[in-house]
């Protein structure tokens, strides 16, 4: 009788125990995967959108770029925009890194190089800054100063990677320049997408 209870009682704790486990770890997982199947359905519809509106937006480098975030933060467009924000000033702040790293190389390049150089640290100085301004514009729902901010920095970009071509010196920054630019036109393009619907 003792030892019948004792089965019993054994049999009861692990089903409540593969219950627990069932329903506090497999259901939240269910849900965790089903947030992560629409963060990413809603990240590629966002960079399909995008690329369908300009020749120059890359939709590999959107999706890959946005679907390193956490999922948590995937869930609209504000918060994509938000993201795409904060890895352009990321990346900005890196480069500028790179900028004043290579600047202190004196060994490196042509004096024509030097130069572009220095305008690109002057660049990527006042694109930091800019970056900032754009993610406080908008989350005050100043969307049209967020996009004016962001083309401010692309244009930037542009100018740096220009000046090396302009003084026929190989660019050492074309990657960062890039990356730079694609993630402010990812955010451009959803702060455009934002106001379309409102």
């Amino acid at each position: 009788m003792l030892r019948h209870w004792h089965v019993s009682f054994l049999s009861f704790c692990f089903f409540f125990f593969f219950l627990f486990l069932f329903l506090f770890l497999w259901t939240p997982y269910d849900e965790i995967s089903a947030t992560r199947t629409f963060s990413v359905d809603l990240i590629n519809k966002t960079c399909k959108t995008c690329s369908d509106k300009s020749t120059v937006f890359n939709y590999t480098f959107c999706s890959a770029s946005l679907q390193e975030i956490p999922v948590s933060r995937a869930t609209n467009l504000q918060g994509l925009a938000i993201v795409a924000m904060e890895l352009a000033l990321q990346n900005a702040t890196h480069t500028l890194s790179v900028i004043k790293e290579l600047r202190r190389n004196e060994t490196w390049g042509h004096p024509f190089a030097s130069a572009c150089l220095r305008d690109c640290d002057v660049l990527y100085s006042d694109g930091v800054i800019t970056l900032v301004d754009a993610v406080a514009a908008f989350l005050e729902g100043k969307y049209g100063s967020a996009g004016a901010w962001l083309t401010a920095v692309m244009d930037g970009t542009t100018t740096c990677e220009e000046g090396f071509g302009d003084m026929e010196e190989a660019s050492p920054l074309t990657e960062q320049n890039y990356s730079v630019f694609q993630l402010c036109d990812v955010a451009l393009c959803i702060v455009n997408l934002l106001v379309s619907h409102a």
